[in-house]
Parts: C-alpha cells; sequence; structure tokens
C-alpha cells in the first residue's frame, strides 16, 4: 500500500431539521390546538485512533465527508429522527488542523481515542414548543440550524520511541530488520526505503519499544532535497534518535565524518527541537574492519564530531553489538517515563501517609 502521511479533507455535519406548523384535525374537537413535531438534530462526524491504520491514503482519494441531516418535525405530535453519525478512523498520530489558519484542532495520541470532529446543527422548533396559556394557536416555527463544515488538514506523525536516521545505505532497514518483527525492503542502492516503517523491539516479557525507520538523508534534506524532508516529522515524537553512520563504505572517497556533519546540520536547520533531542552514535558494519581500522575510525568519529555522547560499534547483518545497544536503550527509555500507577503503590509506604 502506498504510504500517505499528509491529506486534505473538507467535512460537514448534518443540517437540523426544520420545525413543524400543524393544528390537530380530529372529529369533534373543534379547536385541537397546535401539534407540529419539532426537527431532528443533524448527525454529528466524530474521528477515532485506529491502531489498524499506519497511513492516509483513504482520505487522499475521498475528501468531502458529509453526515445525514435531521428529519423534518411533522404533524401529530412527531418530533423527527436525528441525522446518522458519521464515524472516520485514522491512524494513531494523526494530527487535525484548520486548513486555513494553521491551527491545530487535535491529535490522536491514544489507540480507541474518540473525539468530536464536526457538530451537527440543532433541529428547529414546531409550533406546539410555542404554545402557552396567552398563546392557544401559535403559527411561528423555526428552521433547523446548519451543521458545522470544516477544511481539515490531516497529517501523520508516527509514534515511536526511537528514530532512526542517516545516510542512505547506511544499513538502517538492517538493523530495524535485526531487532524488531519489521521486515523492511533491503538492498544495495540507495534510497531502498520509501516510507517509515516501525518495528517492535522485545526486550524481555511485557518489556519493549517501537523503533521508526525513515528513509535515508542527504545534503539539503532540510530544504526538500532527496526524501528524507518529508519524512523528516515521523522523528519529531521519538524520544530518542539513533545516528547510524556507515563505516565501511564502498567509495572510499566517502567521508563518514563529513557524512554525519551533514546530517547533523540538516536536523538543526530542519527543527531545533529535533536537534536537541538525546542523540546515539552507532558505528554500523564494523565486521568489514579489523579491530586496528575499528578503533582508529571510532577515534576519528570522537574527534571529528566533538562527540560526547554515547557512541557504539555494530554490525546489523551479523547482529554484533545489536543486544548491548538494545539493553541500553530500553533502560534509557525506561529511564525517562513516569512511573506507572503499578510503580506507584508497589513503593507506597502506608506510614507516610498523612
Amino acid at each position: 500500500m502506498k504510504f500517505v502521511d499528509e491529506a486534505f479533507i473538507d467535512v460537514a455535519a448534518g443540517d437540523g431539521g426544520n420545525g413543524c406548523s400543524s393544528f390537530r384535525h380530529e372529529k369533534f374537537k373543534e379547536f385541537g390546538g397546535p401539534d407540529g413535531g419539532d426537527g431532528g438534530r443533524g448527525g454529528h462526524i466524530y474521528v477515532v485512533a485506529d491502531t489498524n491504520l499506519n497511513t492516509l491514503i483513504d482520505f487522499r482519494y475521498a475528501r468531502r465527508h458529509e453526515a445525514k441531516r435531521g428529519q423534518h418535525g411533522m404533524g401529530s405530535d412527531m418530533f423527527g429522527a436525528a441525522g446518522d453519525d458519521l464515524l472516520l478512523r485514522m491512524p494513531v498520530g494523526t494530527i487535525i488542523s484548520d486548513a486555513e489558519t494553521g491551527e491545530i484542532l487535535m491529535e490522536l495520541l491514544t489507540p480507541g481515542e474518540r473525539k468530536i470532529l464536526a457538530k451537527g446543527g440543532d433541529g428547529g422548533f414546531g409550533n406546539m414548543h410555542y404554545k402557552s396559556s396567552t398563546n392557544r394557536a401559535p403559527r411561528q416555527k423555526t428552521m433547523g440550524r446548519p451543521g458545522e463544515r470544516k477544511s481539515l488538514k490531516l497529517e501523520l506523525k508516527v509514534l515511536a520511541d526511537v528514530g532512526l536516521l542517516g545516510m542512505p545505505n547506511a544499513g538502517k532497514s538492517t538493523f530495524i530488520a535485526a531487532v524488531s518483527n519489521a521486515r523492511p525492503k533491503v538492498a544495495d542502492y540507495p534510497f531502498t526505503t520509501l516510507h517509515p516503517n516501525l518495528g517492535v523491539v522485545r526486550v524481555g516479557p511485557e518489556q519493549s519499544f517501537v523503533v521508526a525507520d525513515i528513509p535515508g538523508l542527504i545534503e539539503g534534506a532540510s530544504e526538500g532535497a532527496g526524501l528524507g524532508h518529508q519524512f523528516l516529522r515521523h522523528l519529531q515524537r521519538t524520544g530518542l534518535l539513533l545516528h547510524i553512520i556507515d563505516v565501511a563504505p564502498f567509495d572510499d572517497s566517502i567521508d563518514p565524518v563529513s557524512q554525519a556533519k551533514a546530517i547533523i546540520e540538516e536536523l538543526r536547520k530542519y527543527d531545533e527541537a529535533l536537534y536537541q533531542k538525546p542523540r546515539w552514535l552507532v558505528l554500523n558494519k564494523i565486521d568489514m574492519l579489523d579491530p586496528a581500522s575499528r578503533a582508529e575510525i571510532r577515534k576519528k568519529m570522537i574527534q571529528g564530531l566533538k562527540w560526547k555522547g554515547p557512541i557504539y560499534e555494530i554490525s546489523a547483518l551479523a547482529r554484533e553489538g545489536c543486544e548491548t545497544l538494545i539493553r541500553d536503550i530500553h533502560q534509557h527509555l525506561h529511564a525517562q517515563k513516569p512511573p506507572s500507577e503499578e510503580e506507584i503503590q508497589a513503593n507506597f509506604d502506608p506510614r507516610f501517609d498523612r
């Protein structure tokens, strides 16, 4: 399926039904009085976060979504039925904003989360609504109110704990395939990955985290070069970035330090908050180097980047060093998360309760 992470749609909630002006007609009831019912409300439009969806492609080709209008009121004290509500299912991580002003209206961050997107119009009043002790035969009625109409922009930012970034063919897809249940396309040419891939990494019983692999970045990605600019947004919600570097490129003229600097600069240009996220260096394809070359390239990366953060040496293909990296990632993520209710209760001492 084609991956789509941005779409524009128009939604229109149902209009309310009109009220009815009617009088009771019955044999031997000369002055039966008003019996015009109220109109029904228009259908609402709801949106729900669905974990079974991972793309907005359904909204790329179906842009107009309308709920049913309410039925009109009728005589014999009959009220109009409410219009059927419309439910739109969107992937978890979808941001819904006003297409004209850019104002963010809501974000779908919790699986199964349901919110109202557009309210249906209220139904109009029938003439029986205006009956009083002084107005025994009212003829006034009101029209139903129109439902809300909106032009919306949908933007999907995948929800993941860890994001992978690096140049094309750095080994990101091989890494996510080695440590998770994801099976992305792996080939020996640039831009093999054309859309983000999500993989769940199992660390132990009930212990896991999600890794996101985006298409490779190149210099100028923040300005739209290559595919990276389109998908950099998917790293904005991650808690940790793994900068994967190919330390054994096929072309000897390629300098891993210069490539790493280019990627870091693209992050800074695109989003300062993304640039400030915790970032670890991962030197990939070390199985192609002898021990002396490994030590030399590690020293070169630390000095060239003036690196003071964590640095790891792995071979995603041979799965060398991956287990240690995964364990450290899990510990880092666990330390960053607030304690759960179970952990709070487990550490609660009633002697200190006031």
